[in-house]
């Protein structure tokens, strides 16, 4: 008989539309918790200072495994290993395609 299997149980795949909630990031004169999507959350994270992204906590509605770990909240560069692995996410210092063309 042989064994069933479904994708990677190591790292099975990110559900970007869970509710998510990005803590101790400056909105305003504040900081306030933001609840949102894991993606816009993660999204949010890049556009934040690198100071601020080291103090940044994530928190997904429910635990992330990545890697084998499982993870109930997110610090710091880990948001951005996650980063790496949003939908249409490059890679950092890949070349995208008008790049290309423009290099001749």
């Amino acid at each position: 008989m042989a064994e069933a299997s479904w994708g990677d149980a190591a790292s099975p795949d990110i559900d970007w539309r869970m509710s998510a909630a990005l803590e101790n990031v400056p909105r305003g004169q504040e900081e306030l918790v933001e609840v949102t999507s894991l993606e816009k959350a993660v999204r949010a994270w890049l556009a934040l200072d690198p100071a601020h992204q080291e103090d940044a906590i994530l928190i997904p509605q429910h635990a992330l495994i990545v890697d084998g770990v499982s993870m109930i909240e997110v610090r710091g560069d880990n948001i951005g290993s996650l980063a790496a692995r949003l939908p249409d996410a490059a890679p950092k210092g890949a070349i995208t395609a008008p790049e290309l063309d423009d290099a001749g």
